[in-house]
């Protein structure tokens, strides 16, 4: 008997969403919870941080990007962050809900796919935590998904960058004190992994991409020749 299926018998899964028996396998949202998740459409989306605009089908550049361009050159999302998602991730990033990384990896790594060229990307690496986020927390969530991500990708997972300072919490910020308050709070820890290659950038949550710019910026400075974002989750805009 398989481990999944030992540890399925004598610890069945349910669903995190309904509470169900869940049917798939080493996972932890059943089929039909995740079909009513908000997973972010392919289509009508900025070229750039991908954002999207519902009931539209061409590609363009958002006002925002076009106002205040960020590092990255390419930012890519799975899933809205609102509803039942959002608890979903908040538990995973605050309440210990570590499993759930198996789950969050599959949807992101289907947007990478579907809009990226993974076959492009050198290396895979994660927005760093605070030290003292990290000795509250005891683990950095980014870093598990970028684990996952470069396991499924067959590419390489280096950490490549550090947290300096201490900057303020990012979420109960505006989009101008965001960037203001991450303004070099990064640094590269390892240069030489880091010049001349294509380098994937993981984060939970993207809002106004002030941090994952911030983190281009400095990985483009070391010598990255590209920076691609990828995060589980978009807040979007009304």
């Amino acid at each position: 008997m398989a481990v999944s299926a030992l540890l399925d018998f004598f610890y069945p899964r349910t669903c995190e969403v309904c509470g169900k028996a869940c049917d798939r396998d080493s996972r932890h949202v059943c089929s039909d919870c995740l079909m009513r998740l908000p997973f972010l459409q392919m289509r009508g989306c900025c070229s750039v941080c991908s954002l999207p605009v519902r009931g539209y089908e061409k590609e363009f550049v958002c006002d925002e990007c076009l106002a205040h361009p960020g590092y990255f050159d390419y930012a890519v999302q799975a899933i809205g962050f609102e509803g039942r998602a959002r608890e979903l991730i908040l538990d995973y990033k605050f309440n210990d809900q570590i499993h759930l990384a198996a789950d969050f990896a599959d949807w992101m790594e289907g947007a990478a796919r579907s809009r990226m060229s993974v076959a492009d990307i050198d290396i895979v690496t994660e927005v760093p935590l605070t030290g003292r986020t990290m000795f509250r927390r005891g683990y950095n969530q980014s870093e598990y998904l970028a684990r996952q991500l470069s396991r499924r990708m067959n590419r390489k997972h280096l950490r490549v960058l550090a947290r300096t300072g201490k900057p303020q919490t990012q979420s109960s910020l505006n989009a101008a004190k965001r960037a203001a308050n991450v303004a070099g709070t990064f640094k590269v820890t390892k240069p030489q992994y880091v010049r001349g290659r294509a380098v994937l950038l993981v984060d939970d949550i993207m809002t106004t991409g002030s941090t994952v710019s911030e983190c281009a910026k400095i990985l483009k400075e070391a010598g990255a020749k590209k920076v691609w974002v990828l995060t589980l989750a978009r807040a979007l805009r009304n």
